[in-house]
């Protein structure tokens, strides 16, 4: 599969090389030698692609997984745009053959879009990561004790600690910002690591100290099983499993696994519902929503909390009455323009509130990265959510 893979990226590399050098840069008057200089990134770019495999059968450090991570946004920055422009280019030939057209616009709208392009992979890179944004939303909910009318709930998703090795100032500040918004409780929906729980080391500190009233619930994430690591045994792998419990427990952290709370508040109560990863494809699905509710019956107002948005679509509405689910996983792909994310492609849930009838999902974009270091318009998101009545 990496073999296919491979091959594809380096064609995606080579052939917008070859189409702008012969159609540009081959005519600009200097020495060949010199305007051979043009492919020392293409060279670079595909000896890193080659070179991976050699990794394949070691397990990558989170220090190393950012390496990588690195290495394919310079990749995106010196392909996706010559690749955009070569598209404008050949999109305008039909039009020069037919209609005369002269070379020269689509050159520059073709220039003009590759540099945007470009400005937005860096953009994303440098800064979008770590450019916090604090989402206020008002829930209204007609079945809310009165007391609860003003309940502030701060949501994290999807944190990947391991992305955070060498940003540990910037997550130090992500936690400052939740401590300011003074919650009633704070909820973590899945996804604290990447893979492993010793990911975890270091970032001790930082994590206990998130506060909130009425305290810090979690809930595990796809990734928090340690699905995507190399263990040697299925004892192995269920240890880190306990570890990263245990480590969240630690933290002041109380995890819901397929279970509830009652949330008292000035003599009215709520309930806080947590369901283990219900997933899809190679996910695991350990939720069990029917053993999370039992003894919620009699409650009047119930908070799901619940890592993937397809649960809510699949075993919430209409089936249950809950009033309020919160999920990530998403992360908008890590790129959205405005309303618009390629994630819609696998999640109609993917960004935002979400309502039918009187039963609403709210999907926050997630606060760390994986994969690729970076954020494109799909900004770290920390979530406060008010219940009004």
């Amino acid at each position: 599969m990496f073999l296919e893979i491979a091959i594809l990226l380096i064609i995606l590399i080579i052939l917008p090389d070859i189409y702008i050098y012969r159609a540009y840069i081959h005519r600009v008057p200097a020495k060949k030698s010199v305007k051979m200089l043009y492919f020392i990134p293409t060279f670079l770019l595909i000896t890193g692609l080659c070179l991976f495999p050699l990794l394949k059968g070691a397990e990558m450090s989170p220090r190393q997984m950012i390496y990588f991570g690195w290495f394919m946004v310079a990749f995106f920055l010196f392909v996706l745009p010559k690749f955009l422009f070569t598209f404008i280019i050949l999109f305008g030939w039909p039009f020069r053959r037919v209609f005369n057209c002269p070379r020269l616009p689509f050159t520059l709208m073709g220039l003009a879009l590759s540099i945007l392009m470009a400005g937005m992979i860096l953009e994303g890179a440098v800064i979008g990561r770590t450019n916090f944004e604090v989402k206020e939303v008002d829930f209204h909910a007609p079945d809310l004790p009165a007391s609860f009318d003003g309940y502030r709930i701060v949501q994290l998703s999807d944190i990947h600690t391991g992305g955070w090795v060498g940003y540990e100032e910037e997550l130090q500040e992500a936690i400052e910002r939740v401590n300011e918004q003074e919650a009633d409780l704070i909820v973590i929906t899945g996804d604290l690591i990447n893979s492993k729980a010793d990911e975890l080391k270091g970032f001790e500190a930082i994590y206990k100290q998130l506060r909130a009233k009425d305290g810090v619930y979690s809930i595990m994430g796809n990734h928090d099983y340690g699905s995507y690591a190399h263990w040697s045994s299925k004892e192995e792998e269920q240890a880190n499993i306990d570890t990263l419990q245990a480590k969240e427990a630690s933290f002041g952290w109380k995890m819901l696994n397929n279970e509830n709370t009652i949330i008292y508040h000035k003599g009215d109560s709520i309930a806080l519902i947590g369901v283990e990863n219900w997933g899809e494809l190679r996910f695991p699905r350990r939720g069990n929503l029917a053993k999370a509710i039992k003894g919620t019956e009699e409650v009047a107002f119930k908070l799901l909390l619940t890592h993937n948005p397809k649960h809510w679509r699949e075993e919430v509405i209409a089936k249950t009455d809950i009033e309020l689910a919160l999920s990530g996983h998403t992360h908008a792909w890590q790129v959205s323009v405005g309303d618009y994310s390629p994630a819609v492609l696998m999640y109609p849930e993917w960004q935002g509130m979400y309502s039918e009838g009187n039963q609403s999902l709210y999907v926050n974009v997630g606060l760390g990265i994986v994969g690729f270091p970076m954020r494109i318009g799909a900004r770290p998101e920390i979530t406060v959510i008010t219940l009004r009545k």
